[in-house]
C-alpha cells in the first residue's frame, strides 16, 4: 500500500501559562495514497498542530513527518508542489471576482490561466467566478479556497475543519466536493470533529485523542472495532431486563418502551435474559456509526467531556501547500 502522509513518534509541546503543554505525543499514523481519509479527534486534540507539522509550519519537537516518502521539513521543498492545503482563514481580495483572484494566485505560482475555470467547475463555482468575492456565502469562500489549492494540480490535500460555521448546504457541497476529489484518485486528508460529516466521506480514518493515535484504518473496521455494535431490545418488562443485563456487564440504557444494549455478542443478551424467565420480542442490530466507535474508543480515555465536542453533524487559509 502506497503511503501519502506518514508520522512517526511525532511530538510537539508549547509553554503555556501552566508550564508545558503538551498538543501531540507519540503520534504514529499512516494515510494511504487515494480516496478520502479522515483525521478524527476533539477540539484541543491536536489535530491541527499535526497538520502545521506536515506542513513544515511549526517543527516538533521529536519524532518524523513524511509527504509521499519526504522528510518534513528538511525535503518539503522537494515535495511541496504535491500538496495543497486549506487551514485556518482564507486571504482574497474582497473586491475582486472569484475568477480574478483565482488568476491572480496562478500568475503567482506560474500556473496555466486555463486551470482558472477548470478549478472553479470541479468545485462548482463556474457559474460565480465573475461575482465579487465580499458577495460570496461561506460555504462559496470555502469551495474558493479549496478551487485555489487545486491550481497545481496536486496529489494531496488537507482540509483542517472545512465545514466549520457552514449552513447544511454548504456542508452538503464541501462534502461533495472532498468525494469526487477522492474518487479522481487524490489523496483527502480532511481533519474534523464533525463524525457523521466524515462517515459519508471517508474510505479510511484516523481517531486521536489527546494528542495520540487511538484508532486507525478502513471505516468498516473501525465501525466493527470493540464496543461499537448495538442491539435493540424488546422485553416486557424492561427495566427488569435492564437491572439483569446490567449485572452480566453490559451497558444498558433505556429507550421508549425498550433498551439499548452494548454487546459483542447478541446471544448474549437472550441467554441471560431466558435464565430468568424474560424471552425478547425484538432483537434488532443497530448499525454502528463513528460517534459510537468514538465514544467506545474513548471511553477510558477520559475524553467524555470532550466528545461535547466531537458532533454527529446535524476556515481555511490557503496554506502552505495551497500556492
Amino acid at each position: 500500500m502506497d503511503i501519502a502522509v506518514g508520522t512517526t513518534g511525532l511530538r510537539k509541546t508549547y509553554l503555556g501559562r501552566r508550564g508545558r503543554q503538551v498538543a501531540v505525543q507519540g503520534l504514529t499514523m499512516r494515510v494511504p495514497a487515494g480516496g478520502v481519509h479522515g483525521f478524527l479527534g476533539p477540539n484541543g486534540s491536536g489535530k491541527t498542530t499535526t497538520i502545521r507539522m506536515l506542513l513544515g509550519l511549526v517543527r516538533p519537537d521529536s519524532g518524523t513527518a513524511e509527504l509521499f516518502g519526504h522528510a518534513v521539513p528538511q525535503r518539503l521543498p522537494e515535495v511541496i508542489d504535491r500538496v495543497g492545503a486549506v487551514v485556518e482563514s482564507p486571504k482574497f481580495f474582497p473586491a475582486f471576482t472569484g475568477h480574478q483572484n483565482l488568476r491572480l494566485l496562478a500568475d503567482a505560482i506560474g500556473a496555466p490561466h486555463r486551470r482558472v475555470d477548470e478549478v472553479l467547475e470541479a468545485t462548482h463555482l463556474r457559474e460565480r467566478g465573475a461575482d465579487r468575492y465580499a458577495g460570496y456565502s461561506l460555504g462559496m469562500k470555502q469551495r474558493l479556497a479549496i478551487a485555489a489549492t487545486l491550481l497545481k494540480d496536486p496529489d494531496l490535500l488537507i482540509f483542517d475543519e472545512p465545514t466549520n460555521g457552514l449552513d447544511p448546504a454548504g456542508i452538503r457541497e464541501i462534502r461533495d466536493t472532498m468525494r469526487a476529489l477522492g474518487a479522481s484518485g487524490k489523496t483527502v486528508l480532511v481533519s474534523s470533529h464533525l463524525l457523521a460529516e466524515v462517515e459519508q466521506v471517508a474510505d479510511t480514518v484516523s481517531i486521536i485523542g489527546h494528542g495520540r493515535l487511538l484508532a486507525e484504518g478502513p471505516v468498516a473496521d473501525i465501525l466493527r472495532g470493540p464496543g461499537a455494535a448495538q442491539v435493540r431490545v424488546g422485553v416486557a418488562t424492561p427495566d427488569r431486563a435492564a437491572a439483569l443485563l446490567a449485572q452480566e456487564g453490559l451497558l444498558v440504557t433505556r429507550e421508549g418502551e425498550g433498551l439499548i444494549v452494548t454487546t459483542s455478542d447478541p446471544s448474549h443478551v437472550t441467554r441471560a435474559l431466558a435464565g430468568h424467565g424474560l424471552y425478547v420480542s425484538e432483537l434488532t442490530p443497530i448499525r454502528p456509526d463513528l460517534e459510537s466507535a468514538f465514544l467506545a474508543l474513548t471511553a477510558d480515555e477520559g475524553l467524555g467531556a470532550g466528545a461535547d465536542h466531537v458532533r454527529p453533524a446535524s476556515g481555511p487559509d490557503v496554506g502552505a501547500g495551497a500556492a
